[in-house]
């Protein structure tokens, strides 16, 4: 039950009819565990706090580096040295107080994955490892959870929606790992992080929501550089099964 404060608050998405109030208590209803509170965790637990999510679980065990601040932008230089999670925690609050935000600070490892997810409806895989990504599938698959993914490098950023209602999974499009350079690597461009987590934070709200189409079957490719956008279609099969839509 919403709130006069709330409906207040959350009235200019509440007027979108795909929304409403059904969709602002579907929203204040759910659980959702970031895993990450980095580049892509910012922005996504941003817009999910504001959006009015329930309960947001944060899973993330390191703290803030002098490196992260291109790029993480709940955090500034007095946060270096302290906990992502517990910061992050604290900052969120004070945009949202009707949000519960739950900080984890735990590595997620293939010892207590099952056990954090399973406190959860949709999780958001922040990572930046193909280790983590794949932990996160596989119990995803195990839990029957949808689940979001990201990733960045570079100018060029990656997201799809898996395991949402018997669709693909992340190992459906990537099967095994790729020799793909990391950001610590490679760089990235400290915008580009921003844009994706507003895309994985979008297609959370429209999960929640049951609005719109997700990105489920669809892996979304930004190339902030050049300003295009491509959708690759894929099925649930393995080896994966890629068309590139016209778009």
């Amino acid at each position: 039950m919403l709130t006069t404060p709330e409906l207040q608050r959350y009235l200019r998405q509440i007027m979108l009819p795909e929304i409403g109030i059904t969709g602002q208590e579907k929203l204040q209803q759910a659980k959702v565990l970031v895993i990450g509170a980095g580049g892509l965790g910012c922005p996504v637990l941003q817009y999910l706090t504001a959006a009015g999510v329930g309960t947001i679980g944060i899973a993330d065990h390191d703290a803030v580096d002098i490196t992260n601040l291109q790029r993480q932008i709940l955090y500034n230089t007095h946060d270096i040295g302290h906990l992502k999670a517990n910061i992050a925690a604290t900052r969120l609050s004070a945009l949202n107080p009707f949000v519960q935000l739950q900080p984890i600070i735990e590595k997620v490892s293939e010892h207590n994955a099952a056990e954090l997810m399973a406190a959860y409806d949709l999780i958001i895989d922040g990572s930046d490892n193909f280790p983590t990504r794949y932990l996160v599938n596989d119990t995803c698959v195990a839990l029957n959870k949808p689940f979001i993914s990201g990733s960045v490098l570079g100018f060029e950023a990656q997201v799809s929606v898996y395991n949402y209602k018997g669709g693909p999974t992340y190992r459906c499009l990537f099967p095994e790992p790729s020799a793909t350079a990391n950001c610590a690597e490679n760089g990235v461009l400290g915008i580009l992080p921003g844009i994706a987590g507003a895309y994985m934070a979008n297609e959370a709200v429209k999960v929640i929501c049951q609005a719109g189409t997700v990105l489920s079957g669809l892996l979304l490719v930004i190339n902030s550089l050049t300003n295009s956008n491509q959708l690759f279609q894929f099925t649930r099969q393995q080896p994966a099964s890629v068309q590139v839509l016209p778009g």
